[in-house]
């Protein structure tokens, strides 16, 4: 859009729009003394945004310095609908679908959104800002804003590494975040399920810190068998979005895995009578929970250090049935990284993977796709410069795919807590064990290096095919996405790598 165009959307939306609302003006910063931290304002006039900014952000007069010297986000949002009504509300929400407008403008550190409730077009200090603007924020001031999460993970013999990771939509990002290990011994703590602000220190180790402080994961799936510390964490003080909800006043979604007793009805995020075995869903499947971090039993000790934790290692991954990789190094690594995490992620998040419903597969480079804050070539480049920042020392580049599936169409590994295992053998890398060999697509687990153990059905063979027709397909893939998408903005390293792989691929 323009900037006349949009300035004129503008005028066009918001004169009058609050009227008979309530108007809430929410300073707030992300993150808590950190070098790193940046400030926001927010105006909405949605009390489920005033609330939920609440968890997500830091809010009260700490921010007050920075708003005095001009040095903050400016956010604006309207749910479109001033009082009184002059129209039917849809599905209980005031909004304006068909004025929505959300807009960035990096160069004014400005936001604008309008006509919408959703928490990641209402939310500011969420995507918005901590990815789109901040982003832009990183790639001038030499840091990265990323779609990470954080965890630290301690071994049996006490030694803690720090990870951060990046999914695509539906891929397992909270889930890891919180996970509780399947292996003996184990431990991970959850620095953060979703974003990352990292920037090396004066020894070179990049640190990455959490500007949020709150969790608004995606509650159908959640489970005290998937994820009991998300369960543990939203007992209480949370605003749950589009639920089911019981007639006793609880919650419910599909994935929940808690009976009712008897004589307990449901009622649907519709608002309407709800029974199992319904053709619709009683909780939208993108509804959320949104709750403080604090609450969450296993956060990290050093979640809110102001200098960040130091990243041993970082991890990317996709969903789809087949394909992975390994990459020892930062080019190569961003290279496997920009083609889409190594696959892609779902084409929204209630698919399961996009290639089984006949769609081309959605590249999601760097979990990043949807929160490019500029043009998405120089984005890579600004990965490649920090990868030669002099006295850098870089973290160990992995990808995974949880989501691998056989012939039958069946999960060839069991994920959840045993993704631990994966875990394990990465912090064994990072170690520096020499216990990997060399694909032509890069580095996997050598057979007697993963633990397998108790994991009857589980198969070596299975979980790392290296498949010549697959890689083949996936260059020709790559070339075309790449020509298509970002044409001259690619860096030429990315291309340089794309040739060397398929010189690899020509000669298994």
């Amino acid at each position: 859009m323009s900037p006349p165009a949009f300035e004129q959307a503008v005028q066009e939306r918001f004169p009058g729009c609050m009227e008979g609302r309530t108007m809430y003006i929410l300073p707030f910063s992300m993150s808590r003394g950190s070098p790193l931290a940046k400030v926001g304002l927010q105006l909405t006039d949605s009390p489920y945004v005033a609330a939920s900014m609440r968890i997500m952000t830091r809010v009260g007069p700490q921010t007050f310095p920075a708003l005095a010297r001009d040095d903050f986000i400016r956010c604006l949002h309207s749910v479109g609908r001033p009082l009184p009504l002059r129209e039917p509300l849809v599905s209980q929400w005031p909004c304006d679908p068909p004025r929505t407008l959300v807009a960035h403008l990096p160069d004014q550190r400005r936001i604008v959104s309008f006509g919408s409730g959703y928490g990641g077009n209402s939310l500011l200090g969420k995507k918005c800002f901590a990815l789109r603007i901040a982003s832009r924020l990183a790639r001038d001031e030499g840091w990265l804003a990323e779609h990470m999460l954080i965890l630290g993970v301690t071994d049996p013999a006490g030694r803690k590494r720090y990870v951060a990771a990046a999914f695509p939509s539906a891929c397992g990002k909270t889930n890891l975040a919180m996970m509780t290990p399947a292996l003996p011994g184990w431990r991970v703590h959850c620095v953060g399920d979703d974003i990352a602000w990292m920037k090396f220190d004066a020894e070179g180790r990049l640190r990455a810190i959490n500007p949020e402080s709150g969790f608004f994961g995606v509650a159908p799936g959640t489970s005290m068998r998937t994820n009991p510390n998300a369960m543990l964490t939203i007992q209480s003080n949370t605003i749950f979005t589009n639920v089911g909800q019981t007639s006793e006043g609880g919650v419910y979604w599909e994935g929940i895995d808690q009976p009712l007793k008897p004589g307990t009805t449901l009622t649907s995020w519709l608002g309407q009578p709800w029974t199992p075995g319904d053709p619709q869903p009683c909780a939208h499947p993108n509804s959320r929970f949104c709750a403080p971090a604090n609450q969450c039993p296993i956060m990290d000790p050093a979640w809110e250090d102001p200098e960040g934790v130091p990243i041993d290692a970082i991890i990317f991954g996709g969903r789809r049935p087949e394909g992975k990789g390994r990459r020892p190094d930062w080019t190569p690594g961003c290279f496997f990284f920009f083609f889409g995490g190594g696959g892609g992620g779902s084409a929204k998040a209630v698919d399961d993977w996009a290639v089984s419903l006949g769609r081309r597969l959605m590249h999601d480079p760097f979990a990043m796709r949807p929160f490019f804050g500029y043009n998405a070539g120089q984005y890579l480049a600004h990965w490649l410069a920090v990868g030669e920042r002099e006295g850098a020392r870089l973290p160990r580049i992995f990808h995974v795919n949880w989501f691998l599936r056989d012939a039958a169409g069946r999960f060839v590994w069991p994920g959840f807590g045993h993704n631990a295992r994966v875990l394990a053998w990465i912090c064994s890398r990072v170690a520096g064990e020499e216990n990997a060999k060399t694909t032509p697509v890069g580095l996997v687990p050598r057979e007697d290096a993963l633990d397998l153990g108790g994991l009857p059905g589980v198969s070596y063979a299975d979980l790392f095919p290296v498949s010549r027709p697959f890689w083949e397909k996936e260059a020709r893939e790559l070339r075309r996405y790449y020509e298509e998408n970002f044409g001259e903005d690619l860096p030429k390293e990315v291309l340089g790598e794309l040739g060397a792989l398929e010189e690899r691929v020509k000669k298994m």
